[in-house]
């Protein structure tokens, strides 16, 4: 039995979400406030659903909020049948599916039909209002916006007479939200539901459903699904005087007692307890035996009827509570306490002792049975650790975890019976998700709009990849942000680039563009922005299925690549022919003036051949390079991915980034006034040739590529002033700048 997804409706930033959950691990992604701590939230709220645990105004979402107000605030009041078209309030869905052969008691409440080939019941959740309080409502906020009202008139008539230089107070009104947040509670009420799942379509049914007040299965609930988790906001410190492992080790004593796994084991410790009782015993009686007899001289009643004895009943769990210590070993003969090492190791160690207890709760007692479905939520892990830690923790939590909960051993301890769990991890961190041995169990939150999260699946991803026919390219892409670039699940912007020199040389374009280009009000600067740096060659058109799942403001940085038809030569410039006796032709780059077209990939893909002529690509705007997907790329001009590549500047078109640095005068009297430095050029000699353009000295001057970034950036002075942005770099970051 397992939860297929959960669906959430108003809460918090989660206002229509829906996430698909895995059978085993599913791995949610997000940059911060994208709602994994309101899902998590949610969850406990309405599953561990407790008086400490109540859901209050400040959970509905800001949006939803507003449609309360209207619905509240409306001159015309709705009538039962159509106020019931729609449920009002935050809603909990779990779609829940099970196998043949399961166990289904405690769920057969909850089943909608008997069908055999139906396997799903759907468990709902509702902090709803009904038609009864919709009234009241109305009512009682309709009496409060005239009681303001008179208040503020009352303060008007008050403060009318005061002379005109002294101060007039003004009373300012109290809003829905004021309202809202005093009375929430008094017309929102819980509800428990089974709802009906329609097969046909796949969908919830929200018309056809059981109440479950009305049923025994409410107070059984906890029976179908249990719920624990983690908290970020975990309690470990490195202070002396805390003992965050060492309490641990107490709880989880006390789990092993209930579950009596370990009864032998026990069994010695409790006899090991009782003797010490006994030596305990017979040293108090000697070590108080003065206070007693002080207190048996004011007698009684009776004669020795205030006679005390001091015994030892030491308490298992006490015990281990209040003497236990967690220490660390350092070489073969030094140990140390738990408050001497890291924040870091404490967190992970008690993580693995909290999952330990957690796992244990799950389990139950001796003679308890545990729930048909137990969901763990362990909300980012990452934090207080550095990157090896998280690689360590993301790569044993599987094996951690798989056994489930243990229900049998056989005598050598071999695991004969247990039963699985599912469990959710939350990050923010780019090295949990390289290094998650289950890829296609992430799921990633994207921020629709700034009260609207939605929840992609990178499985429907591969399936973009595989309908296309590119299962090589998700294969690519798959091996490539594990090892390389995995932080582009977090970035708020990209820059697709394509070699080393724009690798090296962007972070001081973009110092130098905040430098010389006054940032706009509540812009920040590129170098202070979360922009993620993506080398990928020419093939940037690889990554846009992913830039559209992500939902990136992205920029590709692509070169030209001018090529014309020619005749393939031997090296003594003769038409090399084939035994035929044919002559051969081929690409050959040239410069963008002899261009017949561009053999870059990207290009091609969003500009195909057949369709565009290389021409026509060159006299596109800016503006006219800017890309939405919705569900193909098409040209928007406020859309999220924009394009550059060379253009015209100072009369001239260049082929490549090294092409266009060098036609600029400024760069060239750069180069000129730095020879020496300039290791990766070679024959610098054609720079003082004027019938050499800037084409001929990108193809016969640069040695190394990755060299030539470097010189420039060793020669570049403290203002970043003496050299300039080709002008479509420039223009690319501008735009990528702005929010």
């Amino acid at each position: 039995m397992k939860i297929e997804s959960i669906s959430i409706k108003n809460f918090r930033l989660l206002k229509d979400f829906k996430i698909d959950l895995e059978k085993s691990l599913s791995l949610v992604l997000g940059k911060n406030n994208t709602g994994k701590t309101s899902l998590l939230t949610c969850l406990d709220k309405f599953i561990n659903n407790s008086d400490k645990k109540k859901i209050v105004s400040e959970d509905f979402n800001l949006d939803y909020k507003k449609e309360i107000e209207k619905l509240i605030s409306e001159t015309i009041e709705l009538d039962e049948e159509d106020f019931n078209k729609d449920i009002h309030g935050i809603k909990l869905r779990l779609v829940i599916s099970y196998e043949e052969g399961e166990n289904t008691c405690n769920i057969s409440d909850l089943m909608m039909d008997l069908d055999p080939d139906h396997n799903k019941i759907i468990l709902g959740y509702e902090y709803y209002l009904n038609y009864d309080h919709y009234k009241d409502f109305r009512k009682e906020y309709k009496s409060f916006v005239l009681a303001e009202t008179k208040k503020v008139k009352e303060s008007e008539e008050k403060e009318k007479d005061k002379p005109e230089e002294e101060e007039r107070k003004k009373y300012i009104p109290k809003n829905f939200d004021y309202f809202f947040k005093l009375n929430a509670e008094k017309f929102f009420k819980y509800r428990w539901k089974s709802i009906n799942y329609n097969y046909e379509l796949s969908v919830i049914d929200e018309s056809n459903f059981n109440d479950l007040e009305q049923y025994k299965t409410k107070s059984n609930l906890s029976n179908i699904i249990n719920f624990k988790y983690i908290s970020a906001k975990r309690s470990v410190t490195n202070k002396e005087n805390e003992k965050t492992l060492s309490t641990q080790t107490s709880e989880i004593y006390e789990r092993s007692e209930k579950n009596d796994e370990d009864e032998k084991k026990i069994e010695e410790f409790k006899s090991v307890i009782e003797d010490t009782d006994e030596i305990l015993g017979n040293v108090y009686e000697a070590l108080f035996s003065d206070i007693t007899e002080k207190v048996s001289l004011f007698g009684g009643i009776r004669k020795d009827e205030s006679i005390i004895k001091v015994i030892s009943t030491l308490q298992r769990k006490e015990l281990l509570k209040g003497n236990t210590t967690v220490i660390y070993k350092h070489s073969n003969d030094s140990e140390f306490p738990e408050h001497y090492n890291g924040l870091g190791y404490m967190n992970l160690i008690s993580m693995i002792f909290e999952i330990e207890i957690l796992v244990s709760e799950f389990k139950r007692g001796k003679d308890e049975t545990p729930a048909d479905i137990n969901l763990l939520f362990i909300e980012e892990p990452e934090a207080h650790t550095h990157p090896q830690m998280q690689y360590v923790f993301i790569k044993n939590i599987t094996e951690l975890l798989k056994n489930g909960i243990v229900l049998q051993k056989d005598a050598s301890g071999k695991i004969i019976k247990s039963q699985p769990f599912q469990y959710i991890i939350s990050t923010h961190s780019s090295h949990i998700v390289a290094n998650c041995q289950e890829f296609n169990s992430i799921k990633y939150l994207k921020k629709e709009s700034i009260n609207d999260i939605k929840a992609k699946n990178i499985k429907d991803l591969e399936k973009e990849y595989t309908d296309a026919g590119e299962e090589k390219n998700y294969r690519f892409l798959k091996q490539y942000l594990t090892l390389n670039r995995a932080e582009l699940f977090f970035a708020d912007k990209a820059i697709f680039i394509e070699g080393d020199t724009e690798r090296i040389l962007l972070p001081a374009i973009m110092k130098k563009l905040d430098l010389e280009v006054e940032l706009d009000t509540n812009e920040l600067p590129l170098l202070s922005q979360n922009i993620s740096v993506i080398e990928v060659g020419n093939y940037a058109n690889i990554f846009e299925k992913l830039i559209s799942f992500v939902g990136l403001k992205s920029l590709i940085i692509t070169d030209l690549d001018s090529v014309k038809k020619d005749f393939i030569r031997n090296s003594d410039g003769t038409i090399k022919k084939t035994k035929n006796d044919r002559e051969r032709k081929s690409d050959f780059s040239c410069r963008v003036s002899e261009a017949e077209k561009t053999s870059n990939p990207t290009l091609l893909f969003f500009y195909p051949s057949d369709s565009i002529s290389f021409q026509n690509i060159l006299q596109k705007s800016f503006e006219e390079k800017r890309f939405s997907k919705n569900p193909i790329w098409q040209e928007q001009a406020d859309g999220y991915l924009q394009i550059i590549m060379q253009t015209e500047e100072e009369g001239y078109c260049a082929r490549s980034f090294e092409d266009s640095f060098f036609h600029l005068s400024q760069n060239k009297t750069f180069i000129k006034d730095n020879r020496s430095k300039f290791i990766g050029l070679k024959n610098l000699k054609y720079f003082y040739d004027n019938s050499k353009d800037a084409y001929f000295l990108a193809e016969k001057c640069v040695d190394s590529k990755g060299s030539f970034a470097i010189d420039i950036l060793r020669c570049t002075n403290e203002t970043y002033s003496n050299w300039q942005i080709p002008a479509y770099i420039k223009e690319g970051l501008l735009w990528l700048r702005k929010d």
